[in-house]
């Protein structure tokens, strides 16, 4: 309301020109915007008072009916003076435009401007007479002294002095003074004669010019013709007389713009007594809500408090006016009413909540603990299950509470069934679960209690056991490997230094079918070779050494590393991405080159067993080139290496256990390759993660801590693997 009384007030200034700005338009233009949208507000809220004042009325709340009649009443107050005002205002306004554009006014101006434009005609005139007189003086006295320059000057002033002329001179064609008067110096340096000014004056005729300054006259004749001279004087306009031409004919101009312009002004003078009217009538109209509101808002608070108090709210209050009249004493009762009931509430609420205790209590103890336990009734409901439950199984539980087990955990069923049918209403055993292509094995433990009115009730507790059996099967696996490489290993080299002996000493003494001698040394060689190189890959994995952690570049390694894959296997792609920023790990070398030629080495076997099965299969899908992309990056608290291939791909069940030793989806294989890579990030701290590649294939990620990746102020290695593509973000 403020802001609208401001903007009309600022309006009325400029209007009246009060307020004197630079550009007066445009700063009505953008006060009358202002007035709109303060106007548009205030019937904004208006019309919002009124549809909330309806739906008071509607719902039939205590103190709407009153509160509508006085708003009426005050509205109509508010309103029926202005509206009158307005239609004396426009009628007025109208009557004032008459007047001022009637046919007498308007004879008027047009004659004043007539006037005016006759003086200075008159005026014109008169020099040309004068000057028209002067030479015909000066032809008959004094021509033939025009070459006495100070007697032909003195003529010359005594005839301009005596008819009233300001200055002369006597020029030829080219604009050359040939005589001049004592005041001339001025019409000298302005010597700009149009070319039919001379003309006219050859003609015999005086040539009548208007200075473009508008306050002289200047008139040329012709002097002697056989000479070529000419008589050129002028005349100055008295600056009043020149100020008031001027004014009279702003006025008129004016006065017609005014005329033409009549309808427009109504209409803009009409559009902005409306703007100014709606906006003082809006403003009266929110002034008498909010007044009608003050009145009956002590009404509506102690009606609005009632209602809460009936659904049941004690805390409400009213809010006691300034004014110790009638209302505040009942709202004070109804206050201390209030007081007394909520006093009673808080009592029964006080003897309810020890009995919550003990209820609430439990259910904190089991949100703490990390196996998961599960509530379940008699007739197979959820009613109860903790945060760790819902983590464990990878699911929302609280949306579950209230729908049987078997939708819920079906595998957790049969465990629930045993123990029903138990005596004891107990029963144990072990569950696999599969979540997202990942299978979880959990231990499952149930009980049962019985309540009050002999009802069964059940709890399910588990815990997941998936790494436990994992530790136990690789500390199996670990022992078998070193009983596997100490005993298989000792005989390896007597049966190969026998075989090379025996090819070396008996090869030329074998003269029947050499060939096969030559054939079975060579296998026995190589077999032996084959399984020496097995062993010692169960010899690695049961006594992986401790790492020796030093600053490494993940970076130059990896080169080095894809270099000499590309070398190995030329038909396939290799990529590498590394980051703009250096970085460094503490890692062993040779353990992170071990790891990493082993996934590299998975990923081509991957390829290579697509583009078998494509071969076998003749599909020209299976059997697109080969592509290996690695990729270094930091990301958050960690530094990530990943391996990217199109391969085969994982499998969907199981993938879990590709990390487990001797577990392996390929025929030649030994199992041994991705437990030996967990392992060894297990000892860096790290882990390994693997994900299927979208479009096909697989990718395996080495994750590396913060604290053993940093950046690094030294460069990336400059060299470069040949024929690798490298980029960097």
């Amino acid at each position: 309301m403020m802001v609208g009384a401001i903007l009309g007030l600022l309006t009325y200034f400029a209007l009246t020109d009060v307020w004197d700005t630079e550009e007066p338009v445009r700063t009505i233009t953008w006060l009358l915007t202002g007035d709109l949208v303060v106007a548009l507000a205030l019937a904004t809220i208006i019309a919002r008072r009124a549809v909330l004042l309806w739906i008071g009325r509607r719902k039939g709340l205590a103190g709407a009916k009153l509160h509508a009649r006085m708003v009426v009443m005050f509205a109509l107050i508010a309103v029926l003076p202005a509206i009158v005002v307005s239609i004396f205002s426009v009628v007025f306004l109208n009557y004032g435009l008459n007047s001022w554009f009637s046919d007498r006014i308007k004879d008027a101006v047009e004659s004043s401007l007539n006037v005016a434009h006759s003086y200075l005609l008159e005026s014109q005139q008169r020099i040309g007479d004068d000057t028209s007189a002067i030479a015909s003086e000066l032809q008959f006295n004094g021509l033939a002294d025009i070459g006495n320059a100070p007697y032909f000057q003195a003529i010359l002033d005594r005839q301009l002095n005596l008819r009233g002329l300001s200055e002369g001179i006597v020029i030829d064609r080219r604009l050359k003074v040939v005589a001049r008067s004592s005041f001339s110096l001025t019409m000298e340096f302005s010597l700009n004669i149009p070319d039919d000014a001379f003309e006219k004056a050859d003609a015999g005729q005086t040539a009548i010019m208007l200075m473009p300054t508008g306050d002289r006259v200047r008139a040329l004749v012709l002097l002697d013709p056989l000479a070529g001279f000419y008589l050129y004087t002028g005349r100055l306009i008295d600056d009043r007389v020149l100020t008031a031409v001027r004014g009279n004919e702003d006025a008129v101009r004016l006065y017609r713009y005014l005329e033409r312009d009549r309808s427009t002004l109504q209409i803009t003078i009409g559009l902005i007594y409306a703007v100014l009217a709606l906006l003082m009538l809006l403003g009266a109209v929110w002034y008498a809500i909010v007044s009608a509101s003050k009145l009956v808002k002590p009404l509506s608070r102690l009606a609005s408090a009632a209602q809460k108090v009936g659904d049941g709210d004690l805390s409400a209050r009213v809010k006691v006016g300034a004014r110790n009249d009638e209302i505040a004493v009942l709202s004070r009762t109804f206050n201390v009413m209030v007081s007394q009931l909520q006093s009673q509430q808080a009592a029964l609420i006080a003897a309810n909540r020890d009995l919550n205790d003990r209820s609430r209590l439990t259910g904190l103890i089991l949100s703490g603990v990390s196996a998961g336990v599960i509530g379940v009734t008699e007739t197979g409901i959820v009613d109860f299950a903790n945060r760790s439950a819902a983590l464990l199984l990878g699911q929302e539980l609280d949306q579950g509470i209230g729908r049987p087990i078997e939708q819920l955990v079906p595998e957790m069923a049969e465990l629930l069934a045993q123990a029903q049918s138990r005596a004891t209403g107990t029963a144990d055993g072990q569950i696999s679960l599969s979540r997202n292509g990942s299978t979880s094995t959990f231990h499952v433990r149930v009980v049962s209690e019985r309540s009050e009115g002999d009802h069964m009730r059940f709890v399910i507790t588990f815990d997941d056991v998936t790494e436990l059996l994992s530790a136990q099967r690789k500390a199996a696996w670990s022992d078998i490997a070193r009983r596997i490489a100490h005993e298989i290993k000792n005989p390896l080299t007597p049966i190969q230094l026998s075989a090379e002996r025996l090819k070396r000493r008996y090869l030329k003494q074998i003269s029947e079918d050499p060939d096969t001698f030559t054939v079975c040394t060579d296998t026995i060689i190589r077999q032996v070779g084959d399984i020496g190189r097995m062993v010692d890959e169960f010899s690695a994995f049961a006594r992986m050494p401790a790492p020796v952690l030093n600053t490494e570049s993940p970076v130059a390694l990896a080169k080095e590393l894809l270099f000499l894959q590309q070398s190995a296997h030329p038909a396939i792609s290799y990529t590498l991405d590394i980051p703009e920023v250096p970085v460094t790990i503490q890692c062993d070398s040779s353990q992170f080159n071990r790891a990493l030629t082993n996934l590299l080495q998975n990923a081509a076997d991957a390829i290579e067993g697509r583009l078998d099965e494509g071969r076998s299969r003749q599909s020209e899908e299976l059997l697109t080139p080969g592509h290996i992309h690695l990729w270094i990056r930091r990301e958050d608290e960690a530094l990530l290496l990943s391996v990217a291939d199109n391969g085969k791909g994982l499998p969907k069940e199981g993938r879990e256990r590709l990390t487990e030793p001797y577990v392996t989806t390929r025929s030649k294989g030994t199992g041994l390759g991705l437990a030996i890579v967990k392992k060894i990030m297990e000892d860096h701290g790290g882990r390994l993660s693997m994900t299927d590649r979208p479009g096909g294939g697989a990718i395996v990620t080495l994750t590396f801590p913060l604290d053993a990746a940093r950046q690094s102020g030294d460069p990336t290695p400059s060299g470069t693997a040949p024929g690798l593509q490298i980029a960097s973000r």
